[in-house]
């Protein structure tokens, strides 16, 4: 450990691993195991946990580059085993805290703006841009370079493909991309490679078919979905997230997608 600077009040547990020219500020925990590589800056109210990866350049717990004043005294949470590549950056929140999950990867150089909330096991791909107050629903994957809208949500085990621009919530289990942002089917790979039944996955194209492809408009869409889809946790979950979502949800292409 070289040149580096570590604030003695700075709290760090045990085998953390801290490579050269490292900086680290007062008020900052880092968990049990946790790798931090050359040239990495953690500042005042980051909260790293166990077993993470942090990658060279990375600047976690800057203040906010939101211009509304805030005299709250908000954190960064990163959960265990989160791997944080190059460049990356993540912001304090100012209403509450940023938080990224377990199992996160981030990509070269993504940025995680202030009041963001990202769930386990979620992606995000390089040069991805998440502006504030944005939610990641579990095991969402952001392609490259894509930038998702302030306040905007992507779903569960949802996919956005490079370089889209997210102004609307993304569904749950959906794959979106083209531009203007549109739903092109099913995120079925993803479905069948985290252990989805056929049975599941028809469930949800079928709820899908009537949303999208029904010629409903959509509150009447959603009480076919109700009626006609059996009731099963994936269908709750679809229901519940578009009717809380204050936004709209992203649009249907113009060509028939099927379940593949």
């Amino acid at each position: 450990m070289k040149q580096s600077d570590i604030h003695p009040s700075a709290r760090l547990g045990k085998a953390v691993t801290i490579g050269s020219f490292v900086t680290i500020q007062e008020d900052v925990v880092v968990g049990d195991g946790t790798y931090i590589a050359p040239h990495v800056t953690i500042m005042s109210g980051s909260r790293i946990g166990k077993n993470c990866q942090i990658f060279p350049g990375a600047v976690i717990g800057a203040r906010s580059q939101d211009r509304k004043s805030s005299t709250l005294n908000t954190y960064v949470e990163v959960g265990d085993h989160t791997v944080i590549r190059e460049f990356v950056t993540l912001n304090r929140g100012t209403v509450g805290n940023t938080i990224i999950g377990a199992h996160v990867l981030l990509m070269a150089y993504v940025h995680v703006a202030h009041d963001c909330v990202v769930e386990d096991y979620v992606t995000v791909t390089n040069a991805a841009q998440l502006a504030g107050h944005v939610q990641l629903h579990h095991h969402a994957v952001v392609g490259g370079m894509a930038a998702v809208h302030q306040f905007m949500r992507v779903g569960v085990y949802s996919m956005v493909a490079s370089k889209s621009i997210v102004r609307k919530d993304v569904p749950p289990f959906i794959k979106v991309g083209r531009e203007p942002l549109r739903y092109c089917g099913i995120n079925l790979v993803a479905l069948q490679r985290h252990g989805f039944t056929k049975e599941q996955c028809y469930t949800i194209y079928h709820a899908y078919r009537l949303i999208y492809h029904s010629q409903l408009l959509l509150p009447l869409a959603l009480e076919e979905v109700d009626k006609q889809v059996a009731d099963v946790q994936e269908k709750e979950m679809i229901l519940a997230f578009i009717r809380n979502s204050h936004k709209g949800i992203v649009k249907k292409t113009n060509a028939y997608v099927g379940m593949l």
